[in-house]
Order: C-alpha cells, then structure tokens, then sequence
C-alpha cells in the first residue's frame, strides 16, 4: 500500500551555508512529486534526506507516522533511481535485478517470479542474459527502474533519471517511467531541472529556489497561474512589461500599458490608482490584430520551428519581446521588417506586485 511522505520543518546546513531552510511538504500516497529548480537549489539535498544519506539538523521526514530521521538508510525500505544508472556492469540484466531480492534471502521461486514480473512492466524480459554494456542508455535505464522497484519499497527516490539520455529517448523513457509509475501506484520523489519533463510527468510539482519552496501545484496550475515572478522565469518563458493601474472597479483592473491601448483585467486584488504593477505576457499570448489596433511591433526576427513559428519584436517598449504563433491556426506567416499590432490574451496573462513580485490574481496560492 502506498504511504505519505511528511517532511515538517526540516534544515540541512553545512557549516555557514544553509541548504535547506525550515522546509515543510506533504507528499501524497501514490502520487508523482516533482522537486524541481535550478542547480543549487537544494531539491537533491531534500531527496538525500528523504533517503537518509544527508543528515537532517532541524525538522522530521515521516513515512505516514513513522519518523524516519534516526532510521539507517538500510532500513528505510526506499527504491532508489540515479542519473548514472548505478547497474552492476559484469551482471546481466537479470541479476542485476535480483540482486536486491537475493539480499532479503528470499525464496529462490518468489524471487524467480517477481524478477519475470517486472522486467515485462518495464519491457526488458528480451534483453534479460545482456550485460549492460550491450544496452542502450534507456534500457539501462529501465533496468534501474526494475532493480529498484523489485524489492517493493514503499517509496520510489529518482534524482536527475533522465538527464543522460538524449532528447528523444528522454521523451520516451519520461513517458515510460509515468506508465509504470501509475501502473504499480507507489509514492515518487522526482528531480529534475528540466520544466517540460516536470511538466509532463508530475501529478504535483514544488518549485524551489535557495532552499525554499516557491510553489507547490498541479503542473497545468504551475504553468498558467505562477505564484510570483521567479516561477514564473523559471517555468517557461515571460515577457516582462512594467504597467500602471488607471481605475479599478466592479472587479475589473484598468492597466495602462506603455505602449498601445489600456487592457482590462478581471479578478485582481485591490490596487491603487497609478499603482506600478509587472504584467508577464508568455509569447503564446499575443494575440494578432488589426491594422491600427493594439501595440504597433516592427519584427526583428523569424524563426519557423515547426509546429510554431517565433518573432523578435521591437514594440517600442526598450527591449525586445518574444511572440509565438501556432503554425496551423496563423493566418499570415509574418517577414522579418513587417509592420504588425499586438493585443494580449487578458484571461492568460499573469499580473505580479512590483515590491513583492507576487501574484496579485485572486485565488491564486502558493500551497507551501
């Protein structure tokens, strides 16, 4: 049965260098959780302290209500995944996974039967007599993920799984992990620096920075609705535009803009009269206008990527904003020195204090 995993105030310090700082998060039974930031923001460190090689200074790490803080790592019952694989090179695949069951001395039939069973959950059952230098990097990946799920831990530890492998096979082998993730249900920790692999596998993502959490939501949520301006930087891509409150009333937020016409916001907390206020605009969420209509934008740049196409534009503003068009929904693939206006999709675009860089859209929350 899946467990909780309850992290209460916990501090990891080396010397004068503070990790983690008074960290709490509660991690639900069988769900994927991402730990995702920059390098150095300490999302390794926690999920070292999760596993037990870290020690914790301040705080409790529980499995449901049993404290884990003074439990050896042995004993901890934990599967753990890391970025070089760790497999045994002069095993095969096969004993590479049995590796773990031949520890706990079980039975030579059980251990016959749960190596079978979860070399075809991951789809290695044809490469069991391969050594692992006859693998690619994904099925030496996906050995790993079997030799740490084997032994039935109650929580599954993956730090930086994917970052080896090439971008194709990173694609695959996220989609991989999901699926097995969700087909055996057990309780992931997952690190990554990389947003689109947190964003397409996670059922709950934290963001972190400099010890803390910035964060913690649904990835569609972490997208759409960032609770201040580091997440969202650091998720994706914004154009930062420095605009003022003109009036506000009946919930609706009058902004002007520093170039082109004022735009209208629904459902901002209170602000005050020529308030400045930092107004992020993701590239998707220009909208293209008629001639005279809008923010007049001369483009700089075109590049046709596909299923997209995207534009440096001057707007007038100091700075060059970025705007992206979908390629089978454009009506008009735009030339470098073309004269276009700009609107902005109100319902998207994310609002922040400019003293605070928090989000002023109400109902929006940052969970930690």
């Amino acid at each position: 049965m899946a467990v909780a995993i309850h992290i209460k105030n916990t501090k990891k310090q080396y010397e004068d260098n503070v990790v983690i700082r008074d960290l709490s998060l509660d991690i639900k039974p069988g769900e994927l959780f991402t730990l995702l930031g920059p390098s150095g923001c300490g999302k390794t460190t926690l999920l070292r302290m999760i596993a037990g090689f870290n020690s914790i200074e301040a705080g409790t790490i529980a499995f449901d209500d049993k404290v884990i803080n003074r439990i050896p790592v042995y004993k901890r019952n934990f599967g753990m995944v890391f970025q070089n694989y760790a497999i045994f090179p002069n095993m095969t695949v096969y004993r590479n996974i049995e590796y773990g069951l031949k520890n706990k001395k079980l039975p030579k039939e059980e251990i016959k039967q749960r190596v079978a069973e979860i070399m075809e959950t991951v789809q290695i059952t044809q490469y069991k007599d391969r050594y692992p230098d006859k693998l690619s990097g994904g099925q030496q990946q996906r050995v790993a993920l079997a030799r740490a799920i084997v032994v039935k831990p109650q929580v599954l530890l993956m730090d930086e799984p994917l970052s080896n492998l090439d971008a194709k096979l990173r694609i695959e082998m996220r989609e991989a992990i999901r699926d097995i993730q969700k087909k055996i249900g057990i309780t992931t920790v997952y690190v990554t620096h990389d947003q689109e692999e947190a964003l397409a596998i996670s059922d709950r993502i934290a963001v972190m920075n400099k010890g803390d959490i910035q964060q913690i939501e649904a990835p569609e949520q972490i997208y759409l609705r960032p609770y201040n301006t580091f997440v969202a930087d650091f998720i994706g891509h914004s154009n930062r535009i420095l605009g003022v409150v003109k009036e506000q009333s009946g919930g609706r937020t009058t902004v002007r803009m520093p170039s082109g016409p004022d735009i209208v916001v629904e459902n901002l907390k209170p602000l005050k009269k020529d308030e400045e206020i930092l107004v992020y605009v993701r590239p998707e969420e220009f909208t293209f206008e008629a001639e005279g209509s809008g923010i007049k934008a001369t483009v700089l740049v075109k590049r046709f990527l596909g299923k997209y196409i995207q534009y440096i534009m001057d707007c007038g503003l100091g700075y060059n904003v970025e705007v992206s068009a979908d390629t089978s929904s454009a009506e008009h693939i735009f030339s470098e020195g073309d004269t276009v206006y700009l609107g902005v999709n109100t319902r998207r675009i994310n609002l922040f204090d400019k003293q605070t860089e928090t989000t002023l859209i109400e109902g929006v929350e940052s969970n930690v």
